[in-house]
């Protein structure tokens, strides 16, 4: 029966914890065991990905006369070990948090040794005829379990009878029969899963869906398959969930093809929960899905509803279509965004909160305040007020050093807010980011912050200025470029006639650079077009000291004839990106123009690897040599190392870290 979910401060986990009767398949942070869970506590907070088995969870705080240890009492402690810590002194496999320890003396062990002791002899063990004795972790040798036929990393049980009998602690209480509660019209019999006459699609777990490695429980009249796992730890053969089905729900355990009513996803990946009454089947993975979340690909909460019940919308994570007919996530603020429920609760887009019953306290953070007309007080200036221009002339000899503070590319197009008392210029657009932000390429929350040189993963570029730092407790990216963090879907470039859209792809290429993409990249389902997010997010005009005028980004598709690059003198292949004048009509490659180093001010200082570098502007009669590849420096910011191990220019990022010995 459904109850208002209730909030418990348990003691194995540092916030708060959440019950949940949903299904997951996830590792348990407390005896750090991983299969399915079936009913568990989680943790709420954004990004900190907490399950607990309901028994691990409830862990008490205080053992009082542990078998093990009766003299002392055991407390329980979330401190991670120290690499001095000795191993559970119960079973010998090493200690993780969290443990119990004496406060007297230095007696530990692990979770579960702590809660669930193991007997040091078993005198009547169901799955052998003599009685068996517990061993700790044997080292010598590897053994295998009599039952499941695995190997033994930790604490087992022997026969002093029999030679090379050994068992898993849990698998001593299994039988050679068993009755089931999700098969109780025949007992099951442990079997070698290379006694089965079928084929391998026939050899899954009726139950879970996994396919057993060596051993398995069968039912030779029904043909029905349990894994070891599903035997230990049966899922619920009813479920009351009243939100996610008005009537109680059982199991069928047999294999059937079926739609799921809750996330519309065919086949038969597991025996379904079904209420004949209404003709209703579902995943087990899909009870008690969450009511209301943020994912990273949409600005407001989506709730969750069943059926969706409207339109054809395309789902807004996959960009396949929606079908009203089962359950779905909705915007109740966009009337057509929509997403797939399995869309959205994937650990890349959610973050892993349920928003049911919690107030919005998300509010913006604007990065100023109005001060006076046309007058701001910056996070990132605060000591003076930034006056808007909206109208204002570049001086040409001030173009290379006089930058945007955010994005570090050279001011000219555009309005700006500057300093009257000091030279600090940020673009208006730059000067408008928001301090917090949803990014499409992690679930975790983001910052706005300014300060230090940072390497972004994303587009592959060194860069000073702005950046996006994590928030979350488990992140992909710690900090993320302001380019890259200002990227948000659907993306409009003006170098294609399609939005784009964020995905992650391996053998792809770039369509304006014609790099292999490894990972992150937009791209259109309209015309097979991907971008890399470097090409994305290239200035659209860019003042350059090769040519007097504004050089523009040409996307290259209806280049023809021969171009050659006015700084590296190399021909240029006109279906690649580049820049050009259009009063001058010269031609530059990408690289030739911006090279690795252009999101750093001159003169900015770098420290990598503990040595001391600076951003220099290559703007001298001679171009410098290369202390890495040798070759003369052509980009118009350089690299200059002053260490006393490590010096002189490097031109690009891959020199750089191969000259500081990183690998990338």
């Amino acid at each position: 029966m459904d109850t208002t979910r209730s909030i418990y401060k348990l003691p194995i986990h540092e916030h708060p914890l959440l019950p949940s009767t949903q299904f997951t398949f996830s590792t348990c942070d407390g005896c750090h065991v991983r299969g399915f869970m079936y009913g568990y506590y989680f943790c709420n907070e954004a990004s900190c990905y907490s399950w607990n088995h309901k028994e691990c969870a409830e862990a008490p705080l205080e053992i009082n006369y542990h078998i093990s240890h009766p003299e002392h009492p055991l407390l329980l402690t979330n401190h991670s070990p120290t690499r001095d810590d000795t191993p559970c002194d119960s079973c010998g496999i090493k200690l993780l948090s969290p443990y119990y320890t004496c406060a007297t003396c230095k007696f530990k062990v692990d979770l579960i040794c702590g809660i669930k002791p193991s007997p040091s002899a078993i005198e009547h063990p169901v799955s052998h005829a003599h009685p068996l004795v517990l061993f700790k972790k044997r080292e010598e040798d590897e053994i295998s379990c009599e039952v499941c036929k695995e190997s033994i990393g930790g604490p087992f049980y022997s026969c002093l009878e029999c030679y090379n009998i050994f068992f898993h602690v849990d698998c001593v209480y299994l039988s050679k029969e068993v009755n089931h509660p999700c098969h109780f019209n025949h007992p099951l019999k442990i079997i070698t899963r290379e006694s089965l006459i079928y084929d391998d699609a026939e050899k899954y777990c009726h139950l879970c869906f996994m396919q057993p490695k060596y051993m398995l429980y069968h039912c030779y009249i029904c043909n029905f398959i349990v894994c070891l796992g599903c035997t230990k730890l049966p899922p619920p053969v009813v479920v009351d969930h009243t939100k996610t089905h008005k009537h109680p729900l059982r199991l069928l355990s047999s294999k059937v093809a079926f739609t799921c009513k809750l996330c519309g996803v065919e086949g038969c990946e597991s025996g379904p929960y079904i209420c004949i009454e209404c003709s209703f089947l579902v995943h087990g993975c899909c009870v008690d899905l969450p009511q209301v979340i943020n994912i990273n690909r949409h600005d407001h909460p989506i709730s969750f509803s069943h059926p969706l019940g409207h339109g054809r919308a395309k789902c807004g994570v996959c960009r396949q279509r929606v079908r009203p007919y089962y359950g779905a996530y909705s915007c109740p603020i966009c009337p057509n965004y929509v997403v797939h429920s399995r869309c959205a609760i994937d650990l890349t887009v959610w973050n892993g909160v349920k928003l049911e019953g919690i107030p919005d306290n998300n509010e913006d953070i604007a990065p100023f305040k109005v001060v006076g007309d046309n007058l701001i007080r910056h996070f990132l200036h605060e000591n003076h007020n930034l006056l808007f221009l909206k109208d204002y002339v570049m001086v040409r000899d001030y173009y290379e050093w006089l930058r945007c503070e955010a994005c570090i590319y050279p001011l000219g197009f555009g309005p700006i807010y500057a300093c009257q008392e000091c030279v600090c210029v940020i673009h208006e657009k730059c000067a408008n980011l928001p301090m917090k932000k949803k990014l499409v390429f992690d679930p975790t929350p983001y910052k706005l912050e300014y300060g230090g040189s940072a390497y972004c993963k994303l587009c592959g570029i060194f860069s000073g200025g702005f950046k996006y730092r994590s928030q979350g407790y488990m992140t992909i990216y710690r900090s993320v470029d302001v380019h890259c963090g200002s990227i948000s879907e659907p993306f409009v470039h003006d170098g294609h006639l399609h939005p784009l859209y964020f995905g992650k792809t391996e053998n792809h290429h770039c369509d304006a650079c014609k790099r292999v993409l490894k990972d992150n990249m937009l791209t259109c389902g309209a015309c097979n077009f991907d971008l890399c997010l470097y090409c994305a997010t290239l200035p659209e005009k860019i003042w350059h000291m090769s040519d007097e005028h504004p050089l523009t980004l040409y996307y290259g598709e209806k280049a023809d004839g021969t171009n050659w690059c006015e700084i590296c003198e190399m021909e240029l292949d006109p279906s690649i990106w580049f820049f050009t004048c259009s009063d001058c009509g010269v031609t530059l490659h990408v690289q030739c123009v911006l090279g690795d180093f252009s999101r750093f001010k001159p003169s900015e200082s770098i420290t990598i690897m503990g040595d001391k570098c600076k951003a220099v502007l290559n703007n001298h009669s001679s171009r410098p040599f290369c202390r890495h590849c040798h070759e003369r420096c052509k980009v118009s910011i350089i690299i200059k190392a002053d260490g006393e191990q490590k010096n002189g220019y490097i031109c690009s990022t891959s020199c750089l870290l191969s000259f500081f010995g990183i690998t990338q």
